[in-house]
C-alpha cells in the first residue's frame, strides 16, 4: 500500500479512537472517521494479546493486503483504523477479505 494511504501519527489513531463510528467483529475491530483528503487512509493494530511478532506481522500482512485489494471499492474521505483480535490468527485471506468486506459494507463504504 502506497504510503500516501497509511495512517502513521498518534494522533491520528488517538483521534479515530476518540471520534471515530466502531464496528466490532468477532476477529477484528474496525474504526471510521472523515477526513479532509480525497483518498482514505488506513492503519493496522495488532497487539501483543495476538501473539509473536512472527504471527504479528504475518496478521499485519494478510489484513493490509486484502484492505489493498479492496481499496478500490470504496468509498473515499475517510481514516480507517483496523484492530486485529485473537480470533484472526491462522485464518486464510480469503475468510480475512470476507470479513472486512462485511465490516466495510456495515460502514457504508463499499460501493456495490
Amino acid at each position: 500500500m502506497h504510503r500516501r494511504y497509511r495512517l502513521t501519527r498518534r494522533e491520528d489513531f488517538e483521534r479515530l479512537r476518540r471520534e471515530g463510528r466502531g464496528f466490532p467483529h468477532r476477529a477484528m475491530r474496525m474504526s471510521i472517521a472523515p477526513n479532509p483528503l480525497e483518498h482514505n487512509r488506513y492503519g493496522f493494530v495488532v497487539s501483543k494479546k495476538v501473539g509473536n511478532a512472527v504471527v504479528r506481522n504475518r496478521t499485519k500482512r494478510v489484513i493490509r493486503e486484502a484492505t489493498r485489494a479492496l481499496h478500490p471499492q470504496l468509498r473515499t474521505g475517510s481514516d480507517i483504523v483496523v484492530i486485529a483480535r485473537v480470533a484472526i490468527v491462522g485464518q486464510p485471506y480469503g475468510d480475512v477479505l470476507r470479513i472486512l468486506s462485511e465490516l466495510f459494507r456495515k460502514a457504508g463504504l463499499l460501493e456495490s
